[in-house]
């Protein structure tokens, strides 16, 4: 997938050898680590990004999950179990940027 943020490409040429580091974490982490299909992990980061605020991560994982076979209703309803955990303010965040990469 082609980078969606500038800055990513950034941290990626200055911090090249952090970059590599963190990228082999994260694929043991995602693929290697447990049972749950792709779609189900990135629907799961979409919610965690979404509850934590960290708009470039979320519009990261939205598209992941879009590549992985997730349905804008499957999008939404992660989306929408943020309001239990950590509030409706939070929620409308992450959907105000959900629904402005559409």
């Amino acid at each position: 997938m082609k980078d969606l943020h500038g800055i990513f490409s950034t941290f990626k040429k200055e911090f090249a050898a952090v970059h590599k580091g963190h990228e082999a974490l994260g694929k043991i982490i995602h693929e290697k680590s447990g049972p749950l299909p792709e779609k189900v992990r990135w629907l799961i980061k979409v919610a965690i990004s979404g509850a934590s605020g960290h708009r470039i991560s979320l519009e990261t994982h939205i598209a992941k999950a879009r590549e992985a076979g997730a349905t804008e209703e499957e999008i939404k309803h992660a989306l929408l179990l943020i309001i239990q955990t950590t509030g409706f303010p939070m929620f409308m965040e992450a959907y105000s940027t959900y629904k402005n990469m559409k």
